[in-house]
């Protein structure tokens, strides 16, 4: 909640002298500073991908601001717009509070009033609206010390309270991760990884591990996030993930492209094909090597197969691009 701490939470914060020492401040920043962290596993499983497609972008308007900070409010003020509590999605809570980060409408509106908001939102902007709320977050810690590398100054603004800012720089941490090759299969074959030299784009990594952290949920027709997937829906969402917007089905996202020549290896974030050109009837996602993970067949959950196994490959494709070697 936006520059206001509740009465009843007063009783239990601890007070902390306000001055933190410069070494402390630059610590911070060294650890969130910049939007480039990727998102680990417990942050994939937990951020419903439309906000994740927004937070990443979002910190961008800010240098000095990770994504993972704004996450991190957003968890601890609405569960990512999950929330029941009054004042989420509509009206306000008891502090006047109201939206997925929780602005007060007259900090919502000096924050647009001072920086107009990327389109995608509602017109006017909306406190309600999770990409204007979210922007607007963005922009707030920016103006309030996080542009100038001063994270804890940033969140301190946002709710005037020690115990609010470790809190937010706790969730951080553990939904940012700094991303390695080898880091990227699903814990059972990291292995496979580990072993190869090749290099591929942050957001196929992005897809992957969102992927990975679905192993288990079950195969559900047009699904495409809970209660589970069907064999589309999981890269779907996958790269929704990672900021990319896949057609619905397996053979609108052969179709899109773009297609790897028969004789290239698929890296991990490609997207592996079967049937025929004009009949696709299933995809998943590659490990590299053999290995993809994917959404089989009803009473199958999401899980990770040898795809020469299903005997009739059609081709893969590279949503993420190009990527450098």
């Amino acid at each position: 909640m936006i520059a206001k701490v509740g009465v009843a939470a007063i009783g239990v914060i601890i007070l902390i002298p306000l001055l933190i020492a410069a070494g402390v401040s630059g610590a911070i920043s060294a650890v969130f500073g910049g939007g480039g962290s990727q998102p680990s596993q417990s942050a994939l499983a937990d951020i419903p991908p439309d906000y994740l497609a927004l937070y990443r972008p979002a910190a961008g308007v800010c240098p000095g601001l990770d994504w993972s900070i704004l996450a991190a409010i957003g968890k601890i003020e609405t569960d990512h717009g999950r929330s029941t509590l009054p004042g989420v999605s509509s009206g306000a809570n008891a502090f006047g509070a109201g939206g997925p980060m929780q602005f007060l409408q007259g900090s919502f509106d000096s924050v647009v009033a001072r920086h107009p908001l990327p389109a995608g939102g509602a017109s006017p902007p909306s406190r309600y609206t999770p990409h204007d709320a979210i922007y607007a977050a963005a922009y707030y810690l920016c103006d309030n010390g996080a542009g100038r590398g001063d994270l804890h100054s940033a969140i301190f603004a946002y709710n005037h309270a020690e115990w609010y800012v470790r809190d937010v720089l706790d969730q951080a941490k553990k939904y940012c991760e700094t991303a390695s090759n080898a880091s990227v299969a699903c814990p059972t074959f990291q292995s496979t990884l580990q072993s190869s030299g090749e290099h591929f784009s942050s957001r196929a990594l992005v897809a992957v591990r969102f992927a990975c952290a679905q192993l288990g949920k079950p195969y559900v027709w047009g699904g495409n996030g809970d209660p589970g997937f069907d064999c589309s829906g999981l890269p779907k969402a996958a790269y929704a993930a990672a900021g990319i917007d896949l057609p619905r089905t397996a053979q609108t996202q052969y179709d899109a492209g773009p297609r790897l020549p028969a004789s290239a290896s698929p890296l991990p974030g490609d997207l592996l094909f079967f049937g025929t050109p004009n009949d696709i009837h299933h995809v998943g996602i590659s490990l590299g090597g053999k290995l993809i993970v994917n959404a089989p067949i009803f009473g199958q959950p999401v899980q990770v197969e040898d795809y020469r196994s299903f005997g009739d490959y059609a081709g893969a494709s590279r949503p993420a691009g190009v990527v450098a070697g």
